[in-house]
Order: structure tokens, then C-alpha cells, then sequence
């Protein structure tokens, strides 16, 4: 599997004792628009920025492209990044903005960034600091799409956007990466705005990857199965018990499997993606009598 980011024990501290991330090990593939998710705190944001160059890690490697992170002015080019809110000058215009990506790229496509400009209504006279939040968000999303980069990084783009926004700007970004044919690392608590357009999935909890696949294989292999009460032990040695809940009388698992369910005591329902998510943040031993908050019949 060729890899945009490799991560290898990767830690970042801030201070003596406060670990951002920690013992971080991660493969992100090329060729996809990969969704990382995760609760907050978890580290997303600073493994993005790690990757981005932005941080310097503490311990541990990290790869980007086959190379370091922002180790050459030709690596730094070679990676968009986009981090949250949008940021942009609020005292420079949206021309000076542009002209000044142009002056920072080499690679930069002053034909993109116009066309760009002009679809979402982002005037060039126009300072930044006078435009909507989506308006912001389109432009910075252009800024990082016009450097023509391999790799595109997006920090929570649209955590503070409406919903019309949220859409029309996660549409733009489906339009590009089929136009241009790029890799996108997206990280968002919005996990319907990544079933829209991530075909794989990260979920990171503690800096730790607790599952990473192609959505459709993911979607596949992951069953929730409702049934009169019963112990995890009972249950196929293939079946990985991600999470479950109990009552008097009925269980309830998500389970991970590549082998069919025959078991007529069960009843299995297919997983949204939302649903595989929760699963995994909210995983308890299979055991616990506590209502998950991830298992909703």
C-alpha cells in the first residue's frame, strides 16, 4: 500500500508532562479521501499538524510523501493544509490574498483559483474579514486547492459553518479531488458530512488507531446483532465484539467479521457509518452492564 503519512510511535509534548499525542502509529493510504475521526482530544490535530510541518514531534517518526514533513521548500509545496476556522488575513482582500498564494507557490493555478473565486461569489476587492463564514471557508479551501498540492490536510473545515455552507463546501471539495486527483486527510466531528465523501475512515482515540479501512469494507464487515441474552464468550472466535449492551433478557453486539452470520437467534441489521463510529468511541468490555451509547437498536 503506497502512504501519504506514516506515523511510527509518534508523540508530541507540550511542556514536561502534557502529551498531545503519544506512541501514535498510523498508515494513511494514497489515493483516497480519508476521513479521521476521533473524540476531542484524541490527538487529530496534532497528528495533522504534524504532518502538515506545522509542529515538531517530541518523539517517534513521521513520513509525508515519502519524506519529512515541510523538510524542503519542494516537500512544502507539495502539501495543502487547511486548518480550523477557516484562517485567512481578515485585513488583505481576496486579490491580495490570491496574489500572495501565487507568490508562495510554484505550482500555483491562478486559472483554479479565479474560476474558484468567482463560483462562490468571493469578490476580489473584498477583505476577508468582510465575508461570511462560508465565504472564508471557500476561500481558504481555494487557497489550499489552487497550490495544487499531492495531499491535501483539512482540520475541522466546516465545524462552524451552517449546514448550507457545510454542503456547498464539502461539494467543491468532491468536485476537485475527482477533477485533480488528489490525496485529502480530513478530520471532522461531523460524521455525516464524511459519509458524503470519505471513502476511508481513521478512528483515533487516546492517539491510538482503533480501526482504519476502506468505508465499504469497514460497512461490510462490522454487524449489529440483537438477540436473546448471551455471553461474549459463547459467541464464534471470528466475531470481534466491538461493543455491546445487556438487559435482563437481551444482548445486543457490534461485531467485526468477514465470515456470514447464520445463527438464527440473531437478528442482524447492516451499520451506517455513524453507527461504526460510535461503536468504536464508545467501546466497553463486551461484558459491562452499562447502556452503551453507541448500540441504538
Amino acid at each position: 500500500m503506497n502512504t501519504v503519512v506514516q506515523a511510527r510511535q509518534l508523540g508530541k509534548r507540550y511542556g514536561r508532562r502534557r502529551w498531545a499525542l503519544r506512541d501514535c502509529t498510523v498508515d494513511i493510504p494514497a489515493g483516497h479521501v480519508v476521513g479521521l475521526v476521533g473524540p476531542n482530544g484524541a490527538g487529530k490535530t496534532t497528528l495533522l499538524k504534524l504532518a502538515a510541518g506545522r509542529l515538531e514531534p517530541t518523539s517517534g517518526a513521521i513520513t509525508v510523501l515519502g519524506g519529512p514533513p515541510a523538510d524542503t521548500p519542494g516537500q512544502l509545496a507539495r502539501v495543502g493544509f487547511v486548518a480550523q476556522d477557516a484562517p485567512v488575513y481578515t485585513q488583505l482582500t481576496v486579490a491580495e490574498h490570491l496574489r500572495l498564494g501565487a507568490r508562495l507557490n510554484p505550482r500555483w493555478d491562478a486559472g483554479l483559483a479565479s474560476e474558484r473565486a468567482a463560483r462562490f461569489g468571493l469578490t476580489p476587492a473584498h477583505r476577508a474579514g468582510r465575508l461570511s463564514g462560508g465565504q472564508r471557508a471557500q476561500l481558504a479551501l481555494t487557497l489550499g486547492l489552487a497550490k495544487r498540492p499531492e495531499l491535501l490536510i483539512l482540520d475541522e473545515p466546516v465545524a462552524s459553518l451552517d449546514p448550507l455552507a457545510r454542503r456547498e463546501f464539502m461539494q467543491g471539495l468532491m468536485e476537485a479531488t475527482a477533477e485533480h486527483a488528489f490525496s485529502v486527510v480530513l478530520s471532522s466531528h461531523l460524521v455525516s458530512d464524511l459519509e458524503r465523501v470519505c471513502d476511508f475512515l481513521v478512528v483515533l482515540v487516546d492517539s491510538r488507531v482503533l480501526v482504519a479501512g476502506e468505508v465499504e469494507t469497514l460497512l461490510a464487515t462490522h454487524h449489529r446483532l440483537t438477540g436473546p441474552r448471551r455471553d461474549p464468550g459463547r459467541l464464534p472466535a471470528g466475531q470481534q465484539v466491538i461493543c455491546a449492551s445487556h438487559t435482563d433478557r437481551q444482548s445486543t453486539y457490534v461485531v467485526r467479521t468477514d465470515a456470514p452470520i447464520h445463527d438464527p437467534a440473531w437478528t442482524v441489521t447492516p451499520l451506517g457509518l455513524e453507527d461504526l463510529v460510535l461503536a468504536y468511541l464508545d467501546r466497553r468490555p463486551a461484558g459491562d452492564p452499562r447502556t452503551p451509547l453507541a448500540v441504538r437498536p
